[in-house]
């Protein structure tokens, strides 16, 4: 059964360059190591995905709505229903004075920035340098394994999803509540520091109003805790603690003096 727009999935997936067998990304791991793309900063794990929302390359997304809960495909994507075919205008000589202290060290195949927009060196030489704007993968043809694992089907379940996906590796320390149309998420103190958490907020706003209708409002609470609030009881753990590493003849009360003495 196809996914309508907007279903939210779990997925699995690893792509690769038809010609070459290039890898060019995976959430698997394993596969990730067999291609030579692992990077060890990154997290291995299903991905979420929003079915015709964007969230996967066009020509990708066509092909997974007509899938369902369990299905594997191969998928291949031709060049314009993936990165495009490659645009011979898209290719420009740069002087080289235009790259400041890289000048005398731009080679072949170095990313670079020119005008807010990243490209590829393909030449140097004559004082200039011949800068390729295309995609990298512009005018390949693309192969996906993809792997529908399972459809996320309650309000609960669909915000957790969308929390973890804006917190990655971290969503899980986040807690929610919802009660009638409000909902409320708790941000606790150690993720207070995470980069552009402003920022992820509003991304989990926008994405619990778009795909849980049933929220009408979101309140977001940044829970901090009293270290000092119970310091008494820290006190009385610790000397719980202490007492039960004595030895029993510590422990034991002194024996009176005259005990089995008469008179």
């Amino acid at each position: 059964m196809a996914f309508d727009k907007g279903s939210l999935i779990f997925t699995n997936y690893t792509a690769r360059v038809k010609d070459t067998g290039e890898g060019i990304e995976s959430t698997v791991e394993s596969e990730a190591k067999r291609l030579k793309i692992y990077e060890e900063a990154r997290r291995y794990e299903p991905r979420l995905v929003a079915v015709g929302e964007g969230w996967l390359i066009s020509g990708l997304d066509a092909e997974v709505a007509k899938l369902s809960v369990g299905d594997k495909k191969e998928i291949e994507l031709s060049p314009e229903k993936a990165f495009g075919n490659r645009d011979p205008t898209q290719l420009r000589m740069i002087p080289l004075r235009k790259f400041g202290e890289r000048e005398h060290e731009l080679a072949v195949g170095d990313s670079v920035d020119v005008d807010n927009r990243v490209g590829i060196v393909r030449f140097v030489g004559s004082g200039r340098a011949q800068v390729d704007f295309n995609h990298r993968l512009a005018g390949k043809s693309i192969i996906y394994d993809f792997e529908v694992l399972s459809k996320v089907e309650s309000d609960g379940d669909k915000i957790r999803a969308l929390i973890d996906r804006r917190l990655a590796g971290e969503g899980s320390k986040a807690t929610f509540d919802v009660n009638g149309g409000s909902l409320t998420v708790t941000i606790p103190e150690d993720l207070f520091l995470v980069e552009g958490l402003q920022i992820i907020k509003r991304g989990i706003a926008n994405d619990v109003f778009k795909f849980v209708p049933a929220v009408s409002s979101l309140a977001f609470v940044e829970n901090f805790k009293n270290e000092r609030a119970h310091p008494k009881a820290e006190e009385k753990k610790e000397e719980t603690s202490a007492e039960k590493a004595q030895p029993a003849a510590e422990k034991a009360p002194p024996k009176a003096e005259n005990q089995g003495e008469t008179a």
